[in-house]
């Protein structure tokens, strides 16, 4: 079972707005986090992670049997799907919306599974009530540039194209989206969030917040927090699921 959650947003200490949305939606069937990083501009940006969440969340609250694992990155995928048609057709729509698109992340969550998708570089990371670990890839150059061995990942942190994507939602017809499912006993805090965040602090540096057996709306404050102390030059945005049973039970 879900013991709490938690969602945050922050506009960060320069930005004049925030372009993030997200928020997490419980139903009988499950538990649905969501955060998205919009990009495109003050009049666009904001509007794009809107759409994704609007639709994610109107997408769930439609669910009313039981999902299995499979049937729930069928799910994912098909929302995805969809909230790409929804942003770039209004993109059309809208001149001054051309190029906008989002970032997105979802984790569908359940007393059995625990099934992430997205597109981007939005990340979900998994504390086992030993270690933190990322689960999954960045859709961006410098991640690119990694898994290529092209550069170092102390040079990622470090490169003028840091902020650079190579996949987002609603900025083509066509979006490629990846999904991962992980069994929910073996999960300890779930926590997904924008790279707001995950630019400004290490893997190690997540884990001491997330560890603690504090509120979760508490560890949120603090990461943001951490996050600002660090330049805050990004909106940020988290959201966390804790699991109430014993690892590996």
């Amino acid at each position: 079972m879900i013991e709490s959650t938690t969602f945050l947003t922050d506009i960060g200490k320069i930005r004049s707005h925030n372009e993030d949305n997200g928020g997490i939606f419980s139903t009988d069937v499950g538990t649905l986090a969501v955060v998205a990083d919009g990009m495109g501009g003050h009049s666009a940006g904001d509007v794009a992670s809107r759409i994704a969440t609007e639709v994610l969340e109107a997408e769930w609250q439609a669910v009313s049997n039981e999902l299995t694992a499979s049937e729930a990155e069928t799910f994912l995928q098909n929302a995805f799907k969809h909230v790409n048609d929804a942003i770039y057709h209004y993109a059309k729509e809208h001149p001054e919306c051309e190029g906008m698109g989002t970032t997105a992340i979802a984790a569908l969550c359940t007393q059995e599974y625990t099934t992430v998708a997205h597109v981007g570089d939005s990340r979900a990371y998994v504390f086992d009530d030993k270690q933190l670990k990322q689960v999954t890839h960045d859709h961006s150059l410098v991640a690119e540039l990694v898994r290529t061995g092209q550069i170092s990942e102390e040079e990622a942190d470090h490169h003028p194209r840091k902020n650079v994507v190579l996949r987002a939602l609603g900025t083509e017809e066509q979006v490629k989206i990846d999904s991962y499912t992980l069994q929910s006993d073996l999960i300890r805090v779930l926590m997904i969030c924008s790279d707001g965040l995950s630019n400004k602090l290490k893997t190690s540096e997540l884990q001491v917040e997330v560890e603690r057996e504090d509120e979760l709306s508490a560890i949120a404050k603090s990461l943001v927090a951490r996050a600002n102390d660090r330049g805050g030059e990004d909106n940020i945005s988290i959201a966390l699921v804790r699991f109430d049973r014993e690892i590996g039970e």
